[in-house]
């Protein structure tokens, strides 16, 4: 590659001084490189130590607008000095470079301490290199607005480098300062620096790439070095990846250079002074090989990581020294770490701690030296070297000491240090004295050297060991001089300014007054505590000796005089530095709270970095294990708690509300919370009194009624509906009652209740439901005693739900377990356990009417005249929700408009899928907020009225720009032949909308009791219809439009129009086709043209069939098929499948008004108290089609024709090239699922669509098994498509035709339906499947194969030759027997199947349809013929076996 960038040959002395010359000439005035910004740049040539004062110009440059770049070349060794700065630099996005030049291990060393400072974080391997990357660096910091720290290795010495003249003329960099990547905003920070850094680098001759990859194409051991090359040559059979650009870590770029071989990463590390075990690249390696990247690659092996970690460089090694190490490293097969130059007799720049072994043995004194061989003692002594003072000793077991020893006590040590500190303060006081009196003859050197000490006492920089041995040797030179000198020659050991430290661990937190924990924070001395918790993730409230841990963070903010600090050094190692510092400077007593999860003990190098690294990130991204720093002594307020993590633990959020009101700073007292005591007997006091306010409302009970708390989990409302009647009818018996779900209520109150009822359902596999799980894991852990305490539980079940006799000890699971449990910790069971069976002829109520009586029967309790009388709280129905919605407006505006909380309320949810949103959250999610005690991920899927499911490649872009701007960066192409966006936060809701509408489309009626959008037939043979039944899909699609001014209101409109979106009264909207209930449940409808059923047209509520004349060349009229529809519920023989019926014929003109007719029959005789039977088939059925057809014909004033003859011969998509109407061209592409992303393992789709839509002159067409077709392509243009079809692998259509044929709804995380993995786990399945099929010799045989994580059938299962309907996770029914052409219902073949038995049930069917088939003959058709299953016609008949 050439570069026209101006370039010049240049004799440096150092590679600073190269580094400072193309800065200086190349970027011109933006260059701030020295103290004073005046030095030349013959100044830096001539004498490269001139290069820095180093605060002053980073300070310059600070100060600057965000844009405006500054480099400054900065020693190493000051970077930690500088982290504060480096922070304040990223946090206010300054385009600031710290060009860092590299001579030793220590120095590299130091560049990585301050890894996690915000900085972009660059390496560069060579002088030359060292230069261009060095602008790449500044022009990324230019457009990104984000600071880098560049560094390079330094070579002294006449060196030519190439460098470049002044850029500000350059039409390339112009061209780069002013371009914009594709999808620059939704890109994640590390992605974009990524393509930043990327399309600087192209700037140069050179090849540049921030990350490479070198040696063998299938090594099975990688290497992986930060910035240093790896000699090609000395790698023999393994690989080497040199991560150049470390921060921030691309984790997909580097997925994607690791070859699908890698069974062993080595991370080849050059760092000295390690404060942990670990070196600083396996973490970030171990992040990788546990990222959503890396685990999206379903059929990689997850590789062994190494570590090795010497002082010596990567390329130091030789061919035959490499071949070493890797001989070794293919010997390990577990997590380890090894020095590579010893290994081979490699010279090392300095020495490597030593890592932390066992203390059994060692004096005291080697013991209390040995702290500092924990991660967090390294780090204090690379902080504070010799000044480091530690008073407490450190043992295997107990790192505080062994408290029932003097000299180890905690205690012990804060009096070491008091007195330290105390002596320090008589020596400043006798200091002071003796410069004051006059008569005291002291030298004058000895006066000066006294004056600084005293005016600069509490500064580490001042009072240096150096400084106090001066003043020892004046005082010893002048002994005798005066009385007044011998105090301070007696105290002169005090002239150090010491870093005083208690080091700690977990027990500290379990009873602060005896921990020394309360004595430190009180004393007000310059004393800091470090307190390692070692507990693992998620935390337990109790140790195993039963004690509560305290928050000693939250402790001693309550002080308002303490520095408090919360760090993790496996999550941020940088803020463990920052916060270690501002611990040491705070004039007072610090703590500094440390994660350091481990369940053997700390003093371990054998624990797993992998598992460690998990555990700090959980704890620090769930909000557990926050970091942050306080400092009390902040003039600015706003300024004195800093959160350097995303989330706050609840307590320290109250604190900080409770600080900003209460001005809490300067108490002198602590006050602690509720669940914070100072000592065990505080604790049980706190109990007795709990106890004693029980006694007393038992005293006064006959005053408010007795007592009674119900408790409910409830997946679906059911659990929920139960508790709330037993809470009604106590409250009719004059019961004081309380009613909340399970986990709201604390396991530990349950012995101050006098009587509970538990009503719970059963969720998947015998599980707790999602809003109980913490209360149930609560009381397996409890050592309670429920003696006084009376109890009765119901369960809600379905006995059928898991059919085979094994699995019966999943019916009504939960409710027995907590029966069980209850029971054994001593309460009084007073009714027996009542069991509710969805298989009962009035389902769980059967159950729970029996429930009922016996319990209001123990308590003895009748209804209490005139007590609990007030009107019974009416559950809103559906249909009154839409009548009162105005229209369809409710609340919505009101509540997208409320930004205190990610959802919206039920009812405003139900009206927003009219509107064609529909409410979502994260699932993958949901147990790990629900127990942190936040709300739901929530978000919004939004769905696109898109007719016939035509788009403009503009249309295509625009959706592309929306989910990459306010969705998950995915689109779904769904079944229902239209966009689907998800992730789409509600603040994002009406710009969303607006971005959808300005591409000249909408999403009313996408969903809702209305009609939805309407499919048609997207790739026919007879091409030339495709446009005839795509216009009539919008015809009828725009008259059997919602008529209300809503949509247009909420989401459109700057002003709200007639019909205020404000308002709730009624308006002048009106429905003239709805009226203001709209239908009883969705309407969907669907055109074919025959011989092909790509749209499944008899599975819909109404369904057009185009009959044509003989020459097939126009669409005569269509046969009218109704009361189709997919969705049932599990083991509800009520609820059932139906393939639609044919009502008649009609001519193709009639075919907008029989739609009308047909939806208004519908309106108005369809089930409106039972949502389950109230789709159109419940009432065909209920009616039948003779009833029907009259109905019909009424309103349409006219006869319909008896049906016409047709013929299906397929249900799915025309693959690759077609023919459409001469001199234009369809392609249909493969969409796996039809979900359109950047998938990891280089399958970037989405951004090839985008490319494709940019080139593409015709329409889009998306299919209802959604793929996509790439239509009206121009003959002269397909060679051009053709070539970036291949260029991207879309024109790949090697798959199994099972894959082809294959189709899963989106299921888990999203929906909220789902019981089990659809879309996520088909591919999966048919990855296994298609070996079977493959050995059968079928690959080319299609067989309709569909995945529904639910059994209401978005994915059209139930007419599918095979199917899988989900059931719990990892469970399925299997269902055989559809036919090809979507015309026969399947039939359920075995219930409740894992992948295990999947592969077993399917494998001999597959394999016998190979052998035994007819000519011609399809898998459906087969399994029937060979009785294997039985064929299925009608919906009614489905459950029959």
């Amino acid at each position: 590659m050439s570069s026209s960038l101006r370039k010049e040959k240049l004799s440096a002395p150092s590679t600073s001084a190269a580094v400072a010359y193309t800065t200086a000439a190349s970027l011109g005035a933006t260059t701030a490189t020295v103290d004073s910004i005046t030095a030349t740049t013959a100044d830096l040539i001539r004498d490269s130590t001139h290069l820095v004062k180093l605060q002053k110009a980073v300070g310059i440059a600070s100060l600057g607008s965000n844009h405006k770049l500054a480099n400054v070349i900065v020693p190493a060794s000051e970077l930690i000095k500088l982290i504060p700065t480096l922070r304040d630099l990223a946090q206010n996005k300054r385009a600031v470079v710290l060009h860092v030049p590299i001579s030793s291990a220590s120095d590299l060393s130091d560049v990585l301490s301050v890894r996690d400072s915000g900085c972009a974080l660059l390496r560069s391997s060579s002088a030359q290199q060292a230069v261009d990357f060095a602008l790449a660096a500044a022009l990324s910091a230019q457009r990104l607005g984000t600071p880098f720290i560049h560094c390079f290795p330094e070579s002294t010495g006449a060196q030519d480098i190439q460098v470049y003249g002044p850029l500000a003329d350059s039409v390339e960099i112009a061209s780069f300062m002013d371009s914009k990547q594709e999808s620059e905003g939704a890109l994640s920070p590390a992605e974009t620096a990524f393509a930043m850094v990327s399309q600087a680098l192209q700037l140069f001759d050179t090849e540049y790439s921030p990350i490479t990859y070198a040696g063998a194409a299938n090594a099975s051991l990688v290497y992986v070095t930060f910035g240093a090359e790896v000699a090609a040559e000395t790698l023999a059979e393994a690989g080497a990846v040199q991560i150049s650009l470390l921060r921030p870590l691309n984790v997909q770029a580097i997925v994607e250079k690791l070859p699908q071989s890698t069974l062993r990463l080595v991370a080849l590390e050059q760092v000295v002074q390690q404060p942990t075990p670990w070196g600083p690249m396996l973490f970030d390696l171990a992040a990788v090989l546990h990222s959503k990247e890396w685990d999206a690659q379903t059929e990689r092996k997850r590789p062994i990581i190494l570590d090795a970690v010497s002082a010596a460089s990567p390329a130091a090694f030789s061919t035959q020294q490499l071949a070493q190490v890797t001989k070794h490293a293919v010997g390990l097969d577990s997590p380890a770490h090894f020095n590579p130059a010893q290994l081979v007799g490699v010279v090392e720049d300095g020495a490597r701690a030593q890592s932390p072994a066992d203390l059994s043995g060692l004096s005291l004194e080697e013991k209390r030296q040995r702290v500092e061989s924990i991660p967090y003692g390294q780090l204090l002594r690379n902080m504070f070297k010799d000044r480091l003072n530690v008073a407490n000793a450190a043992e295997s077991q107990t790192i505080w000491g062994d408290a029932g020893r003097t000299e180890t006590n905690p205690e012990f040590g804060f009096g070491q240090l008091a007195t330290y500190e105390r002596e320090r303060a008589q020596l400043a006081q006798a200091v002071g004295e003796v410069l004051r009196d006059v008569n005291v003859p002291l030298s004058k050197a000895l006066h000066s050297a006294l004056s600084l000490w005293l005016g600069g006492r509490d500064n580490a920089a001042v009072a240096t060991a150096k400084q106090a041995s001066e003043i020892s040797t004046l005082l010893e030179a002048e002994a005798g001089a005066h009385p007044a000198l011998e105090t301070i020659r007696r105290l002169r050991g005090r002239f150090e300014q010491r870093s005083n430290w208690l080091v700690g661990a977990d027990e500290w937190a379990y009873d602060l007054g005896s921990s020394g924990v309360h004595h430190v924070i009180a004393s007000g001395l310059n004393i800091n505590m470090l307190v390692l918790d070692t507990a693992q993730y998620p935390f337990a409230a109790e140790n195993k000796h039963g004690a509560r841990k305290k928050d000693v963070g939250l402790y001693a903010m309550n002080y308002g005089t303490t520095y408090v600090a919360s760090v993790a050094v496996y999550a941020s190692y940088t803020q463990v530095l920052q916060a270690l510092a501002e611990a040491d400077a705070f004039p007072g007593p610090a703590v500094v709270v440390a994660y350091l999860p481990h369940s053997d003990g700390v003093f371990s190098s054998n624990y797993s970095p992998i598992d460690v690294l998990q555990q700090s990130k959980l704890a620090v991204d769930s909000g557990a294990w926050p970091l942050y720093r306080w400092d009390p002594l902040t003039r600015d307020s706003e300024k004195r708690f800093q959160l350097d993590s995303e989330k706050l633990r609840r307590s320290v959020q109250d604190f900080l509300k409770r600080e900003n009101v209460l001005a809490a700073v300067g108490a002198s007292e602590a006050q602690l919370s509720g669940g914070l005591s100072a000592s065990e007997e505080k604790r049980t006091g706190a109990r007795l009194a709990r106890k004693a306010r029980g006694d007393v409302d038992a005293l006064v009970g006959g005053l408010s009624g007795p007592p009674l708390l119900v408790l409910f989990a409830s997946d679906n409302g059911n659990a929920e509906e139960a508790a709330r009647r037993i809470a009604r009818q106590g409250r009719r018996r004059g019961m004081d009652v309380r009613c909340m779900g399970m986990d709201e209520f604390e396991v530990d109150e349950l012995p101050f209740e006098k009587t509970v009822v538990v009503s719970v359902s059963t969720a998947g596999q015998g599980e707790i439901p999602t809003n109980g799980r913490e209360f149930w894991k609560a009381l397996q852990a409890a050592s309670i005693n429920l003696n006084e305490t009376q109890f009765a539980v119901f369960g809600l079940g379905d006995s059928h739900y898991w059919p085979r006799e094994e699995d019966a000890i999943f019916y009504n699971k939960p409710a027995r377990d907590i029966d069980r449990k209850l029971a054994e910790l001593g309460a009084q069971r007073i009714a027996d356990l009542g069991l509710g069976d969805d298989q009962d002829a009035d389902g769980w109520e059967t159950g729970f009417g029996d429930f009922e009586q016996r319990l209001w029967s123990a308590l003895n309790m009748d209804v209490v005249a005139g007590a609990g009388n007030e009107e019974e709280e009416h559950k809103r129905t559906d249909e009154e929700n839409k009548v009162i919605s105005n229209y369809l407006r409710g609340t919505i505006a009101q509540s997208i408009a409320d930004t205190s909380c990610g959802y919206v309320d039920e009812w405003d949810g139900k009206l927003l899928k009219f509107h064609g949103t529909y409410m979502q959250d994260d699932r993958d999610l949901r147990a790990e907020r629900m127990a942190r005690g936040e709300e739901k991920a929530f978000s919004f899927m939004i769905r696109v009225r898109l007719p016939g499911g035509v788009a403009t490649p503009e249309q295509w872009l625009a959706m592309d720009r929306l989910a990459d701007e306010y969705g998950n960066q995915t689109m779904k192409i769904t079944t229902r032949q239209t966009f689907q966006l998800h992730g789409v936060l509600k603040r994002n809701l009406r710009e969303t909308m607006r971005g959808i509408n300005r591409a000249l489309m909408d999403t009313i009626a996408a969903c809702g009791d209305v009609n939805r959008n309407v499919v048609a037939s997207a790739n026919p043979l007879q091409a030339h219809l495709q446009p005839e039944v795509a216009r009539l899909a919008a015809d009828i699609s725009r008259h059997l439009l919602p008529s209300t001014s809503a949509y247009h209101e909420i989401w459109l409109d700057d002003k709200l129009v007639a019909g205020s979106a404000e308002q709730t009264s009624s308006v002048e909207d009106h429905e003239p086709l709805y009226g203001s209930a709209y239908l009883p449940r969705k309407f969907k409808i669907a055109i074919a043209i025959p011989p092909e059923n790509d749209v499944d047209v008899v599975a819909y509520d109404l369904g057009f069939i185009a009959i044509l004349d003989e020459s097939e060349k126009e669409i005569l009229g269509y046969n009218v098929m109704i009361g189709g529809g997919m969705g049932m519920t599990h083991n509800n023989r009520k609820t059932y499948p139906r393939l639609a019926s044919c009502l008649g014929y009609v001519p193709k003109h009639l075919a907008v008004e029989i739609a009308e007719k047909v939806m208004l029959v519908q309106r108005d005789h369809g089930d409106r108290t039972n949502r389950k039977h109230a789709r159109l088939k419940y009432t065909v059925d209920d009616h039948g089609m003779d009833w029907w057809r009259e109905q019909v014909e009424e309103r349409l004033g006219s006869k319909l024709e008896p049906a016409r003859p047709f013929k299906f011969l397929r249900n799915g998509d025309r693959y690759g090239w077609v023919k459409s109407t001469p001199g234009l061209n369809n392609f249909t592409m493969f969409i796996q699922n039809g979900r359109v992303a950047n998938f990891p393992g280089g399958k970037p789709l989405k951004s090839a669509l985008a490319e494709l839509a940019k080139a593409h002159q015709g329409n889009f067409r998306l299919t209802c098994n959604g793929h996509l077709i790439l239509a009206d392509v121009k003959d002269e243009d397909v060679p051009r498509m053709s070539e970036l079809l291949a260029k991207h692998g879309l024109d790949n259509l090697d798959y199994s035709a099972l894959r082809l044929h294959s189709m899963a709804c989106a299921a888990l995380p999203t929906c909220g339906l789902a019981m089990a993995e659809s879309e996520r786990y088909l591919p999966r399945l048919i990855d296994l499947l298609d070996k079977v099929i493959d050995e059968a010799g079928l690959r080319q045989d299609a067989i309709v194969i569909r995945m529904t994580g639910c059994p209401n059938g978005c994915a059209r299962p139930y007419n599918a030759e095979i199917a899988f309907v989900g059931k719990a996770p990892g469970a399925y029914n299997l269902y055989l027997g559809g036919s090809h052409t979507g015309e026969r219902l399947n039939k359920i073949y075995r219930e409740t199947v894992t992948e295990e038995q999947i592969l077993e049930l399917l494998t001999p069917i597959i394999k016998q349809y190979a052998l035994e088939r007819n000519q011609g003959e399809h898998f459906g058709d087969f399994v029937i013929r060979k009785g294997i299953i039985k064929e299925t016609r009608e919906g009614k008949d489905f459950h029959d076996l």
